[in-house]
């Protein structure tokens, strides 16, 4: 069984089940026994046509974020084995993990450390590897040896900011938040330093209570904009955009040589950063923030949790 949609638009309500043959792995691929699927803003946004009219072609299974158990191996892989629990980031332009079954690549596909949940595995490929590659982007080292900086982490509550701000705290960085009322608590609780209600004042101004500037800000959201963030910045200072829109592209080019400067940072699949990512989890040292789980057969559901964009962290669908 699998969920598709057969057109643009159309959200929850648009997802259909379907009876597909299971997938025969090529060469190099395995065939994954889906356990659990992680829904991002990128897989409705394809929906919703952000890539038309390239992609996706139709009827499209979504979803790129699954974990699960292999049960077949392609003649030419080499590391992965069947009974091997996975974690896989699919490529987008094909995705198919809203499945029970899923072919995936074994150069896009990691091994799950005994003790990591499904579910927190599911979460970690396009939300974690971003907020990973973002942090170390500004130099960020994990092993205690950072002196660490004054950071700024916006739209911490959703799936990369509950990442970012759990790794910036490993990284040693002093951190400073932003997000919606209702979720300060959560966020404080994940180690953040200060969380700032950005409907506040102070959250507009991104005014932290210490007065102090920030060396670094780390942008989740798309509608952060340069102009808010350059009065806010240390010089020099420099602001790592993950979510871009027209005008911080523009101002990632008009500020290359600036000591105020914004850069973008496009995730890549690396599978070294999602062990890294992995081990953590084991150790009890990043945890995948859960908004919530839904079952297989209510997979709309979570398709509409998150189009709301009311999520705290990640959106799973358990198989």
């Amino acid at each position: 069984r699998a969920v598709q949609y057969s057109g643009y638009g159309g959200g929850a309500a648009a997802l259909k089940y379907v009876d597909i043959p299971v997938p025969s792995p090529k060469k190099d691929e395995v065939l994954i026994k889906v356990e659990a699927a992680s829904i991002n803003p990128a897989d409705w946004k394809i929906q919703k046509g952000m890539l038309h009219p390239f992609i996706p072609k139709f009827p499209f299974i979504p979803v790129t974020d699954v974990a699960g158990e292999i049960v077949e191996v392609g003649s030419a892989v080499q590391e992965l084995k069947v009974g091997d629990k996975v974690v896989s980031k699919l490529v987008f332009w094909k995705a198919g993990g809203l499945a029970e079954y899923v072919a995936a690549s074994e150069s896009i596909t990691v091994t799950q450390p005994t003790g990591v949940s499904a579910a927190d595995a599911a979460g970690l490929p396009i939300a974690g590897l971003t907020a990973l590659q973002a942090l170390k982007a500004i130099g960020t080292k994990f092993d205690g040896t950072c002196s660490g900086s004054n950071i700024l982490i916006t739209a911490a509550s959703g799936g990369i900011g509950t990442y970012a701000v759990q790794l910036a705290k490993l990284g040693n960085h002093n951190v400073t938040a932003t997000c919606g009322a209702r979720n300060l608590e959560a966020v404080m609780n994940i180690g953040a330093d200060e969380v700032l209600d950005y409907k506040t004042p102070e959250g507009v101004a991104l005014s932290n209570s210490s007065g102090k500037k920030y060396d670094y800000i780390v942008n989740t959201t798309a509608d952060g904009k340069w102009s808010a963030f350059k009065p806010a910045l240390n010089c020099p200072g420099r602001v790592v955009d993950i979510a871009s829109n027209f005008w911080n592209f523009v101002a990632s080019i008009l500020t290359f040589f600036s000591n105020k400067k914004l850069s973008i940072v496009i995730e890549s699949m690396g599978k070294e950063d999602l062990r890294f990512l992995l081990e953590l989890v084991k150790e009890g040292k990043l945890k995948t923030v859960v908004d919530s789980r839904h079952p297989f057969e209510k997979a709309a559901d979570a398709w509409e949790k998150s189009m709301s964009g009311h999520a705290t962290g990640k959106v799973i669908v358990v198989m």
